[in-house]
């Protein structure tokens, strides 16, 4: 889990560079990492980083709005590159 952890942070950093996202502040290259962890059915084209929390969020077509939703894991949770403050 650390090994994960560290590895996600590296790769946020990576991802904050002004050339490594789009228009709308979306990455262009979705870590590996990050990938390989995200569950199915989620939108990996059009994925951000939120500095106010730290985690992946994803951009959902619903058939009334389009809105941001949480990245999860497989195994539902939260995929972060810090784990939250409680």
């Amino acid at each position: 889990m650390k090994k994960t952890l560290l590895l996600l942070s590296i790769a946020a950093l990576a991802a904050c560079d002004a050339s490594g996202t789009i228009g709308g502040g979306y990455i262009r290259d979705v870590p590996d990492e990050v990938v390989e962890l995200a569950g199915p059915n989620q939108n990996l084209q059009a994925v951000k980083l939120l500095e106010e929390d730290g985690c992946y969020w994803y951009e959902h077509q619903g058939p009334v709005e389009t809105t941001l939703l949480p990245l999860r894991s497989k195994r539902g949770r939260h995929i972060c590159t810090q784990t939250a403050e409680s």
